[in-house]
């Protein structure tokens, strides 16, 4: 069985990838991703809010700096900063919730100024 670490790992090499097939997989059925717009509940509601990320972070010139992360059993927390065409991310944090090798919870802040 995959640990926190692994899981946590493999999300976050596998969004550098804009693997989406992959981000979903790590996602349990039932999964709920906490977003300042409301949870998202469950890999299809998950989804477009991946797909999105995917396609600002994949242009050109964007760069995504990790700044902490700590694992504590089943919770794992990253707080990063990130620039993209569209937005800066000032600062942003994720925390996850990990049972038996997927995502069973995650939520998503971050203060996002967009560019011009």
């Amino acid at each position: 069985m995959a640990s926190t670490k692994d899981v946590l790992d493999r999300h976050l090499g596998i969004f550098g990838e804009g693997d989406l097939k992959g981000i979903l997989s790590d996602y349990a059925p039932g999964a709920v991703l906490f977003t300042p717009d409301g949870p998202l509940r469950g890999p299809d509601a998950i989804r477009p809010f991946f797909e999105a990320l995917i396609a600002e972070f994949g242009k050109p010139d964007s760069a995504f700096r990790m700044q902490h992360q700590s694992v504590e059993g089943d919770h794992a927390y990253i707080l990063w900063t990130a620039e993209t065409a569209d937005n800066v991310y000032e600062l942003a944090t994720d925390t996850f919730v990990v049972r038996d090798g997927k995502i069973l919870a995650q939520s998503f802040a971050g203060k996002i100024t967009p560019k011009g």
